[in-house]
């Protein structure tokens, strides 16, 4: 598959490197605040509980990290948890590799790049999925279908999930990133930047929907797409063992169950955990239209299989992208422990 043309460098490679980690942590249970972060040497938390670090995001696939991290419910499990909320999970998969950080809460394009570079992450469980896409324009750039798009300008966060929806909007129409100029933007660049025109069309988070049809008012179009299921992951760094890791996900496990029997907690958990970034009506709006539950399927590694295959082409990417390749960074062990019923994958 031909490279896209880009007005910026980075592309999904930049996985590799790591941002400066300066989003503030915030730690639940009687512990000090400080946690240990893995190969800290200290491996045990406040009260003899154990210690772990998490890295999360401000979106709403990750709502059970947010509960949890609102109910306090990690020292049920006997943990100390320190985790941080960064902007996405892209950042969060960095604070992972770059040992920031045990586990991390991220999409599942970004832990298929990690592996096919190589990089030593573990895929623990498939957390929550979601497919209400929308590609954003302006009605006076007549874009009334995705084949519209070739040669326009595409704005999109690189190196995340939304660059894949893109690639398969695009080929949904027999067209591929090269028959359009991509546009590397952060997530909340988008919106303004097709309120100025620089760009044609975006895709972007959900969260910056409604920041979309602000700034755009009555130019304001989108285009559905559910043609790509997007899939939050819970993984693990080198320096987490299975223990934690079953602790962490029981601890997920109690927090999706407390969504379930209160969905108006949840979501308030959410608004609460970000801190502003996210608003109490996107919450309220978009939180039924994720599926929630831990788990890893047959259904998991199809769906890794093909976003490798994409992403080796489009970056050139050394890893092998067939499953049997991808089957080994999966590790089953902690969710089995924890509900063994979640796991299918065999």
């Amino acid at each position: 598959m031909p490279r896209p043309r880009t007005r910026t460098v980075p592309g999904l490679l930049l996985l590799v490197l790591l941002p400066l980690f300066t989003a503030t942590a915030t730690a639940c249970g009687a512990g000090d605040g400080s946690g240990a972060g893995a190969g800290s040497g200290h491996p045990e938390g406040g009260a003899g509980r154990r210690a772990v670090t998490v890295a999360g995001s401000d979106q709403l696939a990750a709502a059970p990290v947010s509960l949890a991290q609102q109910r306090s419910l990690w020292s049920a499990e006997g943990l100390d948890a320190t985790v941080t909320t960064l902007p996405t999970g892209r950042d969060a998969l960095n604070a992972v590799l770059g040992g920031q950080a045990q586990f991390g809460v991220v999409g599942d394009l970004p832990a298929v790049t990690a592996a096919l570079g190589g990089r030593d992450v573990r895929i623990l469980a498939d957390l929550s999925r979601f497919s209400d896409w929308r590609l954003l324009t302006r009605a006076d750039r007549a874009i009334t279908g995705f084949g519209a798009l070739k040669g326009r300008k595409v704005g999109v966060p690189q190196g995340t999930n939304v660059e894949y929806a893109l690639s398969r909007m695009l080929a949904s129409a027999q067209l591929t990133p090269a028959d359009v100029t991509v546009v590397n933007l952060a997530p909340n660049q988008v919106a303004p930047a097709l309120a100025r025109g620089d760009v044609d069309a975006g895709v972007t988070f959900p969260s910056f929907y409604d920041a979309a049809r602000t700034a755009l008012g009555a130019r304001y179009a989108e285009l559905p797409f559910t043609g790509y299921t997007a899939r939050t992951l819970l993984v693990a760094g080198p320096g987490a063992d299975d223990g934690a890791a079953t602790a962490v996900l029981r601890t997920v496990l109690r927090a999706q169950r407390a969504a379930e029997a209160d969905p108006a907690a949840a979501r308030a958990a959410v608004v609460a955990q970000s801190k502003g970034a996210l608003q109490a009506g996107y919450v309220d709006a978009f939180h039924p239209r994720y599926a929630y539950g831990a788990s890893l399927s047959p259904e998991l590694l199809t769906d890794l299989s093909d976003e490798a295959a994409w992403a080796r082409a489009a970056q050139s990417l050394p890893g092998a992208a067939d499953p049997a390749a991808l089957r080994t960074r999966l590790n089953p062990a902690p969710l089995r422990a924890a509900d063994p019923g979640a796991v299918t994958l065999r």
